[in-house]
């Protein structure tokens, strides 16, 4: 686990509202604790083993079950006040494909259906399908593929008419 991962956890914890989140893994163990009232997240590793002592571990990658995404009216800008904002519900990386030899889910332009999955984020080597929660075409594709996203970050504005 590195640096990056581990203040992306940070993130999350903290504004998901959890009081504390212990993670133990093969060579790390983390507890992240916040506390509510001075909105102040506080970091303690407890132990990690040396880089050498652990052992490659060659995993395939997991799929969860969809992630519904909420979706909520909005107006970037003055013009696209009529098309809906698809926000992501996590903090992760943006995929655009299910994996790098196949096709994109959607492409601007495309119509969608609620139920339809858009695109998948990465958290913590999962792969959460996010699925559209209204039918309609889609306009923008507002984040480049494999980025990293922040919770809430727009992601789609879909035309539900």
């Amino acid at each position: 686990m590195d640096l990056k991962e581990i203040q992306n956890l940070i993130k999350f914890v903290a504004n998901s509202g959890v009081a504390e989140v212990k993670l133990e893994m093969d060579d790390v163990k983390i507890t992240i604790r916040t506390t509510l009232e001075t909105n102040v997240t506080e970091a303690t590793y407890v132990q990690q083993l040396p880089a050498q002592a652990a052992l490659p571990q060659a995993t395939a990658p997991q799929v969860t079950a969809p992630t519904v995404v909420s979706v909520t009216p909005e107006a970037p800008a003055a013009n696209d006040s009529k098309y809906v904002t698809i926000k992501s519900p996590i903090i992760g990386t943006f995929y655009r494909k299910p994996s790098p030899d196949k096709p994109v889910f959607t492409e601007v332009g495309s119509t969608v259906s609620k139920g339809d999955v858009l695109c998948v984020i990465e958290a913590m080597k999962l792969f959460n399908e996010i699925e559209s929660e209204v039918s309609g075409k889609i306009v923008k594709i507002l984040v480049d593929d494999m980025s990293p996203v922040e919770f809430d970050q727009p992601l789609f504005l879909v035309d539900p008419s």
